[in-house]
C-alpha cells in the first residue's frame, strides 16, 4: 500500500506524524520538505532573545533523528511542484511519489505589503528557523528597531527586543495593540504597560516608504511622522500557503477549504495548520492545530472522527503584562463586559448570561482556569 503523505514539515506536519504513529506502529508515513526538516518550535522565536536561545539551542532535532525515532521517511530539500490527485500522485524535484492519502500541511507565508522607497526588500520578516537566523545576524550591533504590526506576533517581539536593551518603535494602523483581539480596555492596558517597559507606540499610522540612509533607514509614516531606525521587522500577518492546493483545483477561501474531517474537496486529499480553512475558520495557533492532529491521525488510522475545538485560549508571550485570550466564535452574539483589576484588566464576552469568550491582562490573567471551567460548562 502507498504511503500516507504529508507535505511540510512544521509543527502541523510533525505533530501529525507522530500522533500517527501513537495509533499506529506499522503505517507507512512519509513526509516531505523544501527545507532541511528541522524540528523547532516556531512560538519560541518570539521570546528566544529574552531566554538566550541561540539556533542550535532553538533546534529540537534533526530530520535524520526525527526519521529514526518515529519511523518515517523524510524527504528534505525537495519541491513538490504539482498534485496528480486522478491518479495519487505528486511531481516533486526528485520525480513522481504516489500516495493513499495526502495531507498539505503547507503553512502559510508572511505578508508583504507595497511599500516605498529603496530600503523595502530589506524589511525582514520571521517565519521558520531559517528567517530567525538571518534576523539574528542582521540584529547584531543594531539598537534602533521598528516593527511593523502590533498584533500578536509583533507585540511578542517587541517585548524580547526591549527586554534586551533594544529601542523599539511598534507601528500599526489600529488604534491599540492586538486590536482584532482585545476589547478596549485591554488594549488599553497592554499598551500602557508596554509602553512603560520602553516600548514606543506608533498608531493608526502605516508605513508608506523607506529610505537607506548612512546609519540604517529612514521610515515615512502615513502621519507625517518620520522615525529613523537601524533595522525593520514586519509581523503583518501570515498568508495561508494554498498555491499547490489551487493548481490541484482544490476549494480554496481564505485558506484550503475543508471539513470536520479535514478533508479537502478532494476525499483522499486531507489539511491542517496554517494553510488550512476548517469550517470557515483559519486558525494559525498551537492549541487547534494539536487538536486537529490528533483527529486527522485517527481518520488515516481507520477511526474517522470529526473535529471539534474545545475552548482554546492563546496566551501572548509578554512576560512585562502577560495576556491570555480565549475569543468567542466568529459571528458570537454578545458584548464585552471590562472591569479594571489591581494591575490588569479582566474582559468578558457575554451573550445574555451565557460566557462566550474572555480577555484577561496582567494580574487577571489567574483567572484563566475559572473562566475556562465556565465556559466548558
Amino acid at each position: 500500500m502507498n504511503p500516507v503523505t504529508i507535505i511540510g514539515t512544521g509543527m502541523a506536519g510533525y505533530t501529525l506524524a507522530k500522533e500517527i504513529r501513537k495509533l499506529d506502529d506499522h503505517i507507512q508515513v512519509r513526509m516531505i520538505t523544501a527545507d532541511d526538516g528541522r524540528v523547532y518550535s516556531k512560538p519560541m522565536l518570539s521570546n528566544a532573545l529574552t531566554k538566550q536561545l541561540d539556533i542550535e539551542k532553538l533546534t529540537q532535532m534533526r530530520a535524520t533523528d526525527m526519521a529514526d525515532k518515529f519511523k518515517l521517511d523524510i524527504i528534505t530539500q525537495t519541491r513538490v511542484d504539482d498534485i496528480l490527485s486522478e491518479c495519487q500522485q505528486i511531481s516533486t524535484s526528485r520525480g513522481t511519489l504516489e500516495y493513499s492519502s495526502l495531507v498539505l500541511a503547507c503553512g502559510a507565508s508572511p505578508i508583504r505589503l507595497p511599500i516605498g522607497g529603496d530600503g523595502a526588500d530589506d524589511i525582514l520578516s520571521v517565519n521558520s528557523l531559517t528567517d530567525y537566523e538571518q534576523f539574528l545576524a542582521q540584529l547584531d550591533n543594531k539598537q534602533r528597531i521598528a516593527i511593523l504590526g502590533a498584533g500578536l506576533i509583533g507585540c511578542e517581539f517587541a517585548n524580547d527586543l526591549v527586554n534586551t536593551q533594544h529601542q523599539v518603535a511598534l507601528i500599526d494602523v489600529a488604534s491599540k495593540p492586538l486590536g482584532r483581539l482585545l476589547p478596549d480596555l485591554a488594549g488599553d492596558n497592554l499598551q500602557q504597560k508596554l509602553a512603560g517597559a520602553g516600548i514606543n507606540w506608533h498608531l493608526n499610522a502605516s508605513l508608506e516608504a523607506i529610505e537607506k540612509t548612512a546609519t540604517g533607514y529612514s521610515l515615512q509614516l502615513s502621519n507625517a511622522e518620520t522615525l529613523e531606525v537601524d533595522l525593520v521587522l514586519s509581523a503583518i500577518g501570515l498568508s495561508p500557503n494554498t498555491q499547490l492546493a489551487q493548481s490541484a483545483g482544490l476549494e480554496i477561501n481564505r485558506g484550503i477549504v475543508a471539513n470536520s474531517l479535514l478533508q479537502t474537496s478532494n476525499e483522499n486529499i486531507y489539511t491542517l495548520g496554517d494553510c488550512a480553512e476548517i469550517n470557515g475558520q483559519v486558525l494559525p495557533f498551537i492549541m487547534p492545530i494539536m487538536h486537529a492532529a490528533r483527529a486527522l491521525a485517527k481518520t488515516l488510522t481507520g477511526n474517522m472522527i470529526e473535529l471539534h475545538y474545545p475552548p482554546m485560549p492563546v496566551v501572548v508571550k509578554t512576560p512585562t503584562h502577560p495576556v491570555v485570550i480565549c475569543p468567542p466564535a466568529p459571528g458570537s452574539e454578545g458584548e464585552w463586559i471590562e472591569e479594571a483589576t489591581s494591575n490588569g484588566v479582566r474582559a468578558r464576552f457575554m451573550n445574555n448570561d451565557r460566557l462566550e469568550g474572555f480577555a484577561l491582562t496582567g494580574d487577571a490573567v489567574a483567572d484563566k482556569n475559572a473562566l475556562l471551567k465556565e465556559m466548558t460548562a
